[in-house]
């Protein structure tokens, strides 16, 4: 198996780690890992340099190692579909197809339709992909690869995570705030934006339908989480926030993992996410919002409409629309009974559909239809 691992962490070496760490997978399948991340923070993500290059010698020459070493029956390999992403994994993936017959990709990302006309990506991508199995997180995202893999070649797995989250009193202790001004916090709602920092994830369009409830008269709190990027970093964001006059009603908190991740969940009683990102597929944390009963506002990017179910668990606002975004928050400010009602229904779907155990299952399930 071939994939992106953590650092830095975002959705596909999330899912990667998970895959890697699975019993139920390892004990199916005996499997090799591969990293295949050439970036060590998030600000690399994107960039060029000596030291990636190294770092995508270095990868290749190990896949080479062990394809000459090992007799696989299947290569598993993660890679990015477009761009010079896909110029990178490409290697990897014709390599593979030297030594193994059986090869599955597993797409966490899109792009592919803006690319098959360009050079060089009219003939490399139907060359990569020749009578490869692709697994797609959902169907939504066929149409960015129709024009290069048919649908028999497809299969389906939604992402899965394992959530344990914190009780609300564990966020209290320590906390200096007298009982009266913790109660008076509490009955304002809580706004949650968690991602890194980059525009097309929807903090600039947060920020703006902010403003346009605030000048309402609404009061909440808003929590922006996330790593700073060469795009937004915290010095730019509190410039954001100080245009906007939103200083005591917007807090960045930085990035968190873990346990801090989870009370930042914990606390909040409304998630946000207006993503219009080019590559998203699926947002992984709506599901950790579902997981900790938060009613959620997102957008129809990628496979989202099938995590949240506008007006059920959630709502769906218009891409890089402020006073869509705004009219969603509102309902959901007004009506504390409707962001209860959706947050549970987010948790039932949550454990029916999203879980790490559904998603290892199917992940199995797929890996095995490969072989």
């Amino acid at each position: 198996m071939t994939a992106p691992l953590p650092p830095p962490v975002h959705g596909a070496a999330a899912v990667s780690r998970q895959i890697k760490e699975s019993a139920v997978i390892n004990q199916a399948f005996d499997c090799d890992y591969i990293n295949s991340s050439t970036s060590r923070r998030i600000d690399e993500v994107n960039s060029i340099s000596l030291s990636k290059l190294f770092r995508h010698i270095a990868i290749f020459f190990e896949i080479l190692w062990k394809l000459i070493s090992r007799r696989y029956d299947l290569c598993y390999l993660a890679i990015t579909c477009h761009g010079k992403g896909f110029l990178k994994d490409a290697p990897f993936v014709l390599l593979c197809k030297l030594f193994c017959k059986r090869i599955v990709i597993h797409q966490h990302n899109k792009g592919m339709a803006s690319d098959v006309g360009r050079w060089p990506y009219r003939w490399l991508l139907p060359l990569v992909y020749k009578d490869c199995k692709v697994i797609l997180l959902s169907w939504y995202l066929y149409p960015d690869i129709e024009k290069i893999v048919p649908k028999e070649n497809v299969l389906i797995c939604p992402n899965g995570i394992s959530i344990t989250p914190n009780n609300r009193e564990i966020l209290n202790q320590g906390s200096d705030l007298s009982s009266d001004e913790s109660k008076e916090m509490d009955s304002i709602p809580r706004i949650l934006f968690l991602s890194n920092l980059i525009e097309s994830k929807g903090v600039i369009v947060l920020l703006n339908a902010l403003k346009i409830l605030a000048d309402k008269g609404y009061s909440f709190l808003c929590d922006i989480v996330g790593d700073e990027t060469k795009e937004i970093d915290a010095k730019r964001l509190a410039e954001e926030v100080g245009k906007r006059h939103l200083n005591g009603l917007v807090e960045y908190q930085g990035r968190k993992y873990g346990a801090e991740k989870e009370k930042a969940f914990e606390k909040s009683d409304i998630f946000v996410f207006p993503t219009y990102y080019e590559n998203e597929t699926f947002g992984l944390v709506n599901l950790e919002a579902m997981a900790h009963k938060l009613p959620i506002v997102s957008t129809n990017e990628g496979g989202i409409p099938d995590v949240v179910k506008d007006g059920e668990n959630g709502l769906i606002c218009e891409k890089k629309d402020p006073e869509s975004l705004a009219n969603c928050i509102e309902k959901l400010l007004t009506d504390e009974q409707l962001r209860k009602d959706m947050g549970l229904k987010g948790y039932e779907r949550y454990c029916q559909m999203f879980t790490s155990e559904v998603f290892e299952a199917r992940m199995t399930e797929c890996l095995t239809k490969c072989i």
